[in-house]
């Protein structure tokens, strides 16, 4: 059997650099698909995270460091284009002479589940999918009673993302190192945290996740989007690592050179870390930007939170607390991955 079906991880989750120029309509293109999940965020200025889906359509924003329902603005993502997206003249997303970067992942396929006809869950819910990258946004509306929501991926779930879109409640994360009685806020940099009912204490399965009744995520009427991950090998990786508080750290294997990750800290407060490989061209990763703030990219700074990216996983190369001392989970997606499906090895960076 071929290592991985994905030897060209950028047709499935691409990072995209852009300068704003504040004229509305402005194409940003070479994202190489259209985009279904896109998270836009300022590299220079103090500026939210904007969270945008073809699920919930162009101009319905979420910010991953804030609490608030979802808005609507009509100047920050006006469509999602055939190689990128078009853009407002709104300053969150295309200020004049700022640079800004675009993390794209694709779904792209229709995708509708009735729970009372299908007997798949116990909630309905639409939304778009892709089974060979293992990614899927799903939509379903709060039913106030424990249930489960089919997310059309055909394998387990090592982590999902759910945020109340009708009301402000804080971002809920589930991740599967961590256990179906655990939960983590991306808006937040609060460690992981007990919570028997969030999920209903169950693990998901191929076709379903569960939920309880937590406003959060199943509050009767409101409506919700989840963005769901299962791990494909040579190309995405959800998981947990302790770190060594050396500057010679932990190494974590995920099978592939990364493109992007994401880190947290879960036994203590800590922020999400994001790295990729288009704002930090080469080793070390020291140029950061954070999920639960809007800060603007900040490096090192001397703080020991930086990481290599190698040819089969990542390193962690300083001592600081939010990245190499404790313990962590990540989510990472493969610039390429460790061995094609034809057999020849990626190089390192």
């Amino acid at each position: 059997m071929a290592y991985t079906t994905i030897d060209d991880p950028t047709i499935y989750f691409n990072t995209k650099l852009y300068t704003g120029n504040s004229t509305t309509d402005t194409g940003i293109t070479g994202v190489g698909f259209q985009p279904d999940w896109l998270w836009v965020k300022s590299r220079g200025a103090a500026e939210s995270n904007f969270l945008n889906d073809s699920v919930r359509g162009a101009g319905k924003n979420l910010k991953s460091e804030s609490s608030g329902a979802e808005g609507t603005q009509t100047q920050d993502i006006k469509s999602f284009d055939s190689d990128g997206f078009t853009l407002g003249s709104n300053d969150g997303v295309n200020d004049s002479g700022f640079n800004y970067v675009s993390w794209n992942w694709k779904a792209g396929t229709s995708f509708s589940n009735d729970a009372s006809a299908t007997s798949v869950g116990t909630i309905d819910s639409t939304g778009s999918v892709n089974d060979t990258a293992g990614f899927s946004i799903i939509s379903y509306t709060g039913t106030g009673s424990a249930g489960t929501v089919a997310h059309g991926l055909g394998s387990t779930l090592s982590l999902y993302i759910v945020k109340n879109r009708s009301s402000a409640a804080a971002w809920r994360v589930f991740v599967s190192s961590l256990g179906a009685d655990k939960i983590l806020r991306l808006n937040t940099d609060s460690a992981s945290s007990t919570d028997t009912g969030m999920w209903n204490n169950t693990l998901p399965t191929s076709s379903v996740f569960s939920i309880g009744t937590p406003a959060q995520v199943n509050t009767s009427g409101e409506n919700y989007i989840a963005y769901c991950f299962a791990e494909k090998k040579g190309y995405s990786k959800f998981g947990s690592y302790t770190g060594n508080g050396n500057v010679d750290g932990t190494f974590v294997y995920t099978g592939f050179k990364p493109a992007w990750g994401m880190f947290k800290r879960t036994d203590n407060t800590a922020d999400w870390y994001i790295y990729d490989n288009k704002r930090n061209t080469f080793n070390v990763l020291d140029d950061r930007l954070e999920a639960n703030n809007s800060d603007a990219e900040a490096a090192d700074g001397g703080d020991g939170n930086t990481v290599d990216y190698v040819s089969n996983g990542f390193k962690l190369r300083g001592s600081g607390g939010s990245m190499n001392d404790g313990t962590f989970i990540y989510m990472a997606f493969s610039e390429a991955p460790f061995v094609s499906s034809s057999g020849v090895p990626t190089t390192a960076r």
